[in-house]
């Protein structure tokens, strides 16, 4: 090794020891300043309010009180969303209307 190569190492070896050297104070000065804060900071929510819920819009009375290990009650009864083939026949209306033509594809080929 030349005296020059010498040099360059030993620079080299004293910057990385310097910077790891300032890495290790600057943690250690972080570490006891939350250390001596000695506050612990919590988010808190409000507290629910025990008021009843209010009145849907369109609705003269509330919703219908449920009983424990009873069913569900609902007011009106549920309808299904698709009536079978049988109830359109009947004159049940669809769920929904048919969709436009140009929402309708042409059949997928084999």
């Amino acid at each position: 090794m030349t005296p020059d190569d010498k040099r360059t190492n030993r620079t080299d070896l004293v910057l990385s020891a310097i910077l790891i050297a300032a890495g290790l104070t600057l943690s250690g000065i972080s570490l006891m300043q939350l250390a001596s804060r000695g506050e612990i900071h919590l988010a808190q929510t409000t507290q629910p309010t025990e008021s009843q819920p209010s009145v849907p819009a369109g609705k003269s009375d509330g919703p219908a009180e449920s009983k424990p290990g009873g069913t569900r009650p609902t007011t009106p009864a549920p309808e299904p969303a698709r009536p079978n083939a049988d109830a359109q026949k009947a004159g049940a209306k669809p769920a929904l209307p048919p969709a436009p033509a140009e929402k309708t594809g042409e059949p997928i080929k084999n």
